[in-house]
């Protein structure tokens, strides 16, 4: 008998491998012999380095890097073998910035570009980046100029850090990008499909959640709007209206047209990463969850990329959640899960239900019932 148990963090209250550990006690305490295996999964977002480097093996890394707003920081990212796993939220990301600070105007990328440069140094030439939680704006020119790209203004000069920077820009020198760059490839999680430039673009959707106001908002996408147009004499096609070309700021932009990048699912992303689909081979049931369980699972979050693989295994899912919606389950139901349970087991405060200690008991007494009514 083999069971995976691939669930995502409960958000505040455990980890992913937390809620294995808990899911596997539950298993063999109804089948003691069953072999059970843990898989760390996360959407592309928070814990995909983590997850990754724990199933494939290899190490963290800590490099010294700019902060969004040019302190500095320590970020953390993944090797194995000679792939790089990063999350941009560790060196450019809103979190690291004081409410009160955020300006999208003036926060930069650059640090994310210096993780890359440190991995490249490492000897990493594949790279697999998250690029969620970003304070930045500023189209990934802070980014690309930490990777050697100089983003030149009339007078001649450098432009400096920031969105406010993106009207300046006057030509683009590659001349000192790295060769060892040239032969790298990017693949990065990217979970919304906004363009680069309008109603729908970097700007006005994203912007005011990173500080812009109305009148920062229009000075970024003046500047959004003169770039494209500057990129696409650089690089010969228009990469603004491309899907996903607006997350992260313009991030998406940039992997795009300097990079070579192709822009992935986050939990697809890391579904590959860890190789699920031969962890998957010869299971008998897989049980995956997140904290909550609704309609947005079903919008690529990690129970459904789970579902979708497994299914084209032929292995049943069964699906636990610290809640679930009932104005949702429904869809949840249609959407090719076996089963959905919830873990508690009768009404109880959010406070109660989140703790880490009742969340663990409650997972593993869930998963015991799960497998004991599987297996009648």
């Amino acid at each position: 008998m083999k069971i995976v148990i691939a669930c995502d963090s409960f958000k505040g209250s455990l980890g992913s491998g937390e809620i294995g550990e808990a899911a596997k006690r539950g298993v063999h305490s109804v089948f003691p012999e069953a072999e059970v295996k843990i898989v760390a999964i996360a959407d592309g977002g928070e814990g995909t380095v983590n997850a990754i480097v724990k199933q494939r093996g290899g190490e963290f890394r800590y490099c010294e890097v700019e902060g969004p707003l040019g302190d500095k920081v320590i970020a953390k990212y993944g090797i194995s073998d000679h792939l790089a796993v990063i999350e941009m939220a560790e060196a450019s990301g809103l979190t690291l910035i004081p409410s009160s600070l955020r300006d999208p105007l003036k926060t930069s990328s650059y640090g994310t570009g210096q993780i890359i440069m440190d991995a490249i140094r490492q000897g990493c030439r594949e790279f697999m980046i998250g690029i969620g939680g970003s304070a930045t704006n500023d189209g990934g020119i802070g980014m690309l100029q930490a990777l050697g790209f100089r983003f030149i203004d009339e007078k001649g000069e450098e432009i400096g850090r920031g969105g406010k920077e993106l009207a300046g820009i006057a030509r683009i020198d590659d001349s000192g990008v790295a060769e060892e760059l040239r032969d790298s490839r990017f693949t990065v999680a990217c979970d919304v499909d906004n363009p680069l430039l309008g109603e729908r673009g970097a700007s006005r959707v994203f912007g005011p959640q990173k500080g812009a106001d109305e009148k920062s908002v229009e000075i970024l996408e003046e500047g959004f709007c003169h770039f494209s147009e500057i990129v696409r004499k650089y690089a010969g096609k228009d990469y603004s209206e491309e899907s996903g070309a607006g997350a992260a700021g313009g991030m998406g932009f940039a992997f795009r047209a300097f990079l070579d990048a192709s822009l992935k699912s986050g939990v697809e992303l890391l579904l590959d990463g860890i190789k699920f689909d031969s962890l998957v081979e010869g299971a008998d049931l897989v049980i995956t969850g997140e904290g909550c369980l609704d309609r947005q699972t079903l919008s690529g979050k990690a129970p459904l990329g789970v579902l979708n693989r497994a299914e084209k295994a032929g292995v049943p899912v069964v699906a636990i959640g610290g809640m679930i919606r009932d104005e949702d389950l429904n869809d949840l139901e249609k959407s090719g899960f076996t089963a959905i349970f919830p873990i508690v087991n009768g009404p109880v405060s959010l406070s109660e239900a989140m703790n880490p200690v009742n969340a663990k008991r409650n997972v593993e007494r869930t998963v015991k019932e799960i497998v004991k009514l599987w297996y009648i």
